[in-house]
């Protein structure tokens, strides 16, 4: 009796021994879950884990991470891991970097040449050397932040005011633009969990605003082109922008088959655009929008320019056929849309000597587009006809461009409404 009883106790201690060891024995981890290894290193003992990412197709990909110091430290990594695939918010480790990145990203676009181009050359100037060396899965928004603001304090890098001055508020809100894109395209390719930008501090929309819009009165405009009519060639290309509306780019890539001078019409379908990216290159594709678009032109325009082609086929009747560019190069080619822009300003600086800064104010080539919208729109035609001369997109683009005149334009309707009713 003695002895079943001994034996009984030595099973029962057996037992509570065996409970006692799985208790402070890690938990078995399930097939898939991976497992911690030990290694030998000169420093001593190290730790790797061993886990497996689920892949869109196929069978789980193995994963190995090395060097945790403890086992403790290893087995909380795993955990970490684990969770996250869980969760489906695990990004494998990489060693791309923002500039690897951003490389990959701007080659996958699908946007015009001009706008790329734009895209690299902000890129290589205001982000590659402030961040492009950086992991991706490793780029945080108080790292952007910090570029930001760097770009602000002395980001302009050409000439002698490279690394002194900064860059403007708006010009930085536009580099965040770019990275943002690109961060949440990484996002989409499953990269990064988040996008770091929508955590960065880029300037505000107010502190990036544009600057105000000039552009000239109707006998401002007049008087510039009375002076240059009278004092200086080429006149012209400043008379058919001005009546028009048209972009330098467009003016540029202007063919005379695109001229119905019968039916009194231009077909504006091509721009001549300048793009860097590396180096300097010029060239020819569709216009801003995309979409070609029927300007009408007055009778005294068809004028000038039955003129303006005579006087061209007496300099070689090459640049005179339907094919030759109406204000392009004398061999033939289109002009270079900076050369049309330095003559303005030579014109220009000129009509101001003679005229003086009060009667004609200095405005950009770019804003005799702004001043035949501005009189038109002050005159009372609709917002949707001055919106298809100019090409805008939509009606609301030209709304949000020209909300300056329209609170005048407001006030005369609310008159006249008054008047109808004979209030």
């Amino acid at each position: 009796m003695k002895q079943v009883y001994s034996r009984s106790l030595s099973l029962h201690g057996f037992k509570l021994r065996q409970m006692i060891r799985r208790s402070t024995m890690p938990r078995r981890r399930q097939a898939g879950e991976g497992g911690i290894n030990e290694y030998q290193t000169a420093k001593g003992t190290r730790y790797s884990i061993l886990y497996y990412v689920p892949q869109e197709h196929g069978k789980p990909k193995r994963a190995q991470k090395r060097g945790f110091i403890t086992r403790k430290d290893a087995a909380r990594e795993l955990r970490n891991i684990n969770q996250k695939i869980e969760n489906q918010t695990y990004t494998p480790p990489t060693k791309l970097t923002v500039e690897g990145y951003l490389e990959q990203w701007l080659n996958g676009l699908r946007l015009r040449p001009g706008t790329i181009a734009n895209y690299r050359r902000t890129i290589r100037l205001h982000v590659t050397p402030y961040i492009g060396d950086v992991r991706l899965d490793q780029l945080t928004g108080t790292r952007l932040s910090a570029m930001y603001r760097e770009l602000e304090a002395k980001g302009f890098r050409r000439g002698e005011k490279a690394g002194t001055q900064g860059l403007s508020a708006r010009t930085v809100r536009y580099v965040h633009t770019i990275v943002s894109a690109a961060m949440k395209q990484a996002v989409s390719d499953g990269l990064l969990v988040v996008n770091p930008a929508t955590k960065a501090k880029p300037p505000t929309a107010t502190e990036a605003r544009a600057p105000e819009m000039t552009a000239w009165t109707t006998e401002q405009a007049a008087a510039f082109l009375t002076w240059t009519r009278e004092n200086r060639d080429t006149w012209q290309a400043w008379h058919v922008l001005l009546y028009t509306g048209m972009r330098r780019g467009e003016l540029v890539g202007l063919r005379w088959s695109d001229v119905d001078l019968d039916g009194q019409t231009i077909s504006v379908g091509r721009s001549v655009g300048v793009h860097i990216d590396g180096g300097r290159t010029v060239g020819i594709g569709p216009t801003k929008t995309g979409k070609p678009r029927v300007v009408n032109i007055d009778a005294g325009t068809v004028e000038v320019l039955r003129e303006w082609r005579k006087a061209r086929a007496g300099v070689g009747l090459a640049l005179a056929h339907r094919d030759a560019y109406v204000f392009g190069a004398l061999d033939g080619g289109h002009m270079d849309p900076d050369t049309l822009s330095a003559r303005f300003v030579r014109h220009l600086g000129a009509a101001i000597d003679a005229l003086g800064e009060d009667a004609l104010p200095v405005v950009r080539v770019h804003d005799i587009r702004h001043t035949h919208a501005t009189a038109l729109l002050r005159a009372g035609q609709p917002v949707k006809v001055v919106s298809e001369r100019l090409g805008h997109t939509d009606v609301m683009t030209t709304m949000r461009v020209y909300q300056h005149v329209l609170p005048g334009m407001q006030a005369a309707a609310a008159d006249t409404f008054a008047a109808l009713l004979g209030t």
